[in-house]
């Protein structure tokens, strides 16, 4: 018995003095409050050295339970703008393990997060009134644009699961939430410190233990400057006024997205402080989807624009030559099959079916290439070829860009074909992919980055928003050459393609005396009204932007596309526009699209 009973306290010693924190915390509350010292978050700017994103003072009030002592719960309430019933409902939550599961009644809570400066002062004038109850110094973010809301993303108290994956954070701790914010997290959120703080046996603060030894000062989170023009992303937001859509601007030498509009937007301001979670959630009731990121979410038709990257598969796999015609009366029409065109002179070679967007020449093209059993054996083996091609042009699969929740689209390829269709199809069964239609989708970034590839004669750098990480090299992905599986003579025929379709094709709407654009549209065919996209770069010899535009529901490329195209490229490669082109972005500011029951 006498062993026994000494193995149990031998048990209970070990239990209350190594493996459980109670005992610890309690002493350690009782002489020392720690006081987490938070960074400074890195500040954004754009590529122009414009700053977007800074930070302002905000205060947390915290709270330790077991040092509350004879509180007017009331006179506290007032003091922070609130009510008894709100008071009691988070007091309710804090202690509630399945909400806050790192709770202590013996460590600091929050009770209230980012309250400013004026709210702050109301309640420290009475703070020595409330035993138990802290002020813990933070920063929130404040936005110097209203502008770009999707790239630079915005900041919010971390989930249960942002604590459970990386034990940084504690409970009451921010986090990017979306764009640059969320991807660059932490290189912006910078590194804790710590202050140990001395109290007597009245719990006063007599001042940081043995002279702040075992303090640790913060360090601040790194700055980034992004690869966006604020200037360019402003005027493409305003030109999509009233629309839904997408468009993306890329520097094709460098990979640097230039901008990067998605339509409709939202000012980034409404995502600050105790707003945020308001705002947030009539943004994401609203039918039109302002959250969404259309540019990097959006899976749309391409269009046309994708005739281009078949015109390059076709030469480099010797299935046509730049001087080979097809004919096109009004479509392509084969057996009771017929894929419909506009008109246009017939025959003809691949520099003016480009220029004029012939559909027949591109469905020929294909027919051509899947139904060539002696070059590749089977449809099946041809249709693989294909997808290779369009795999190497950057479609199918994510780019990669620095933002997340990027949508990869859809390549069909043989076995996606087989299950449709029991293995029984051939080239006329999928000849609409050809023309950018049936089951072929793009984001708006991979047609932007297909003119981008065009513009570099066959290869493309990973598309990017941050143009630096302070005192960082850039990531070596996004320096990297993907070169295509297309020579670059091919390229040399495209781009001539595209030169004469803004000279006197579908984009001549893009014509600026002086400056060489290259450009292609598409008409996206759709359930309801058809998508109006554009795809294009300048100059054609020494490319500064490669820019796709794509408007939901916008009729024919050349009604929308084009034109935006232009004013954006004007905008950027000249700096600014003309009168009259100034009068021209007014009346597309303007001009609204009926979608379903209202407009835009």
């Amino acid at each position: 018995m006498v062993i026994v009973i000494v193995l149990a306290y031998i048990v209970r010693l070990f239990s209350l003095q190594i493996t459980s924190e109670e005992y610890k915390q309690s002493a350690d509350s009782n002489a020392f409050l720690n006081q987490i010292q938070y960074p400074s978050r890195g500040v954004i700017y754009d590529r122009n050295k414009e700053l977007l994103v800074y930070n302002q003072p905000a205060y947390d009030i915290m709270v330790i339970m077991r040092e509350i002592k004879d509180l007017d719960t009331l006179d506290l309430c007032k003091s922070l703008n609130i009510d008894k019933r709100q008071f009691i409902k988070r007091m309710s939550e804090i202690k509630d393990r399945n909400i806050n599961p790192g709770y202590s009644s013996y460590t600091q809570q929050v009770f209230m997060s980012q309250l400013s400066m004026e709210e702050f002062s109301a309640f420290q004038e009475k703070q020595f009134l409330y035993p138990g109850f802290y002020v813990r110094k933070r920063s929130i973010r404040q936005y110097a644009t209203t502008h770009g809301a999707h790239v630079l993303g915005d900041v919010a108290e971390v989930s249960k699961g942002d604590i459970e994956e990386d034990e940084y954070y504690l409970r009451g701790d921010y986090i990017g939430k979306q764009g640059v914010e969320r991807s660059y997290e932490k290189e912006l959120r910078g590194e804790k410190g710590i202050q140990v703080l001395l109290r007597d046996s009245r719990g006063r603060i007599k001042g940081h233990y043995k002279e702040g030894a075992f303090d640790k000062k913060p360090v601040p989170g790194k700055n980034l400057t992004l690869s966006i023009d604020m200037r360019l992303q402003a005027l493409g937001e305003r030109l999509m006024e009233g629309k839904i859509g997408a468009i993306v601007a890329i520097e094709p030498k460098t990979g640097e997205i230039l901008c990067m509009v998605s339509a409709p937007d939202y000012d980034p301001s409404q995502m600050v402080g105790h707003k945020r979670s308001k705002n947030h959630q009539l943004l994401s009731q609203d039918e039109w989807k302002p959250l969404l990121n259309r540019a990097i979410m959006g899976q749309y038709p391409p269009g046309s624009t994708f005739k281009t990257s078949q015109a390059l598969t076709f030469l480099q796999e010797g299935i046509i030559t730049p001087q080979t015609a097809y004919p096109c009366y009004h479509g392509f029409i084969y057996g009771g099959l017929r894929v419909g065109c506009h008109g246009h002179a017939s025959p003809l070679s691949l520099v003016p079916a480009i220029a004029t967007s012939c559909n027949g020449y591109f469905c020929w093209g294909l027919y051509h290439m899947l139904g060539a059993r002696s070059k590749y054996g089977s449809v099946q083996a041809a249709m693989t070829r294909w997808k290779d091609y369009m795999v190497s042009m950057g479609f199918g699969y994510k780019l990669g860009i620095d933002l997340p929740g990027e949508k990869r689209g859809m390549i069909p390829n043989a076995q996606f074909y087989d299950k449709a269709y029991k293995s029984d199809w051939t080239g006329l069964t999928v000849i609409s992919i050809s023309i950018g239609q049936g089951e072929v989708t793009l984001t708006p970034l991979q047609i932007a980055n297909l003119g981008a590839t065009i513009a570099n004669r066959g290869y493309y750098i990973t598309p990017h928003v941050v143009k630096q990480v302070e005192g960082q090299p850039l990531a070596e992905e996004y320096t990297e050459h993907h070169k295509t599986m297309v020579d670059q003579q091919y390229y040399d025929v495209v781009v001539e393609g595209m030169r004469r379709a803004v000279l006197g094709g579908t984009c001549k709407a893009a014509n600026i005396p002086g400056l060489e654009i290259c450009g292609k549209t598409g008409t996206a065919q759709n359930r309801g009204h058809d998508h109006s996209v554009f795809m294009g770069f300048a100059p054609k010899d020494d490319p500064k932007i490669a820019i796709a535009v794509y408007v939901e529901n916008g009729g024919f490329g050349a009604t929308y596309g084009v034109p935006i195209g232009k004013l954006m490229m004007e905008q950027y490669i000249h700096g600014k526009l003309s009168d009259a082109e100034e009068a021209e972005a007014t009346r597309f500011q303007n001009k609204r699209i009926q979608y379903g029951s209202g407009s835009r």
